[in-house]
């Protein structure tokens, strides 16, 4: 039984239960996770160098090119996905988060937004989003995400003092 102190109280039985299961599906020995979840900007690109234009049908078939390569379940156990990707669907009709799970792949997300200047600490960054995380999960786990990866890059470097505090 939770304490009143653990962040396990939080959850319903059934909400531990997910939980507990999405884990262990993504701690799978011998399968590891891909990052999928190239912004456009980024994979635009990557489709730039190799005379791909970047829309969101290329996106799209290029994803589903990932998601259906055949033996893909026997290496992935997770595949993390842009946004976009979430509410995107195969040629056949099937979300890609219903797809990757049929193959026994369970979808995340990256649920930040933009990299942003944090004002006067001289070049800090911060990644927004955090506001209004609890809400874009929600939304993200009816489409299908079961976990998220957060990335909030920090530059270090001792002799500015970066990073300062408040980025940290």
């Amino acid at each position: 039984m939770a304490s009143d102190g653990d962040a396990s109280s939080f959850l319903s039985a059934a909400q531990r239960a997910a939980l507990e299961k999405t884990a262990s599906a993504i701690a799978c020995h011998g399968k590891g996770i891909t990052a999928c979840d190239e912004s456009a900007g980024t994979i635009g690109k990557r489709f730039e160098a190799v005379g791909v234009v970047n829309t969101e049908e290329n996106r799209r078939l290029y994803r589903q090119m990932l998601f259906t390569a055949p033996g893909c379940e026997n290496y992935l156990c997770g595949a993390i996905l842009d946004p976009e990707t979430l509410l995107q669907r195969s040629d056949d009709g099937a979300f890609f988060p219903r797809l990757l799970s049929d193959r026994g792949i369970v979808t995340g997300v990256k649920p930040h937004l933009k990299v942003f200047a944090l004002p006067g600490t001289g070049g800090d960054t911060v990644m927004q989003g955090l506001d209004s995380l609890s809400i874009r999960c929600r939304k993200y786990y009816s489409e299908g995400a079961r976990f998220a990866k957060w990335r909030s890059p920090i530059v270090i470097d001792k002799s500015s003092g970066r990073p300062t505090d408040l980025a940290v």
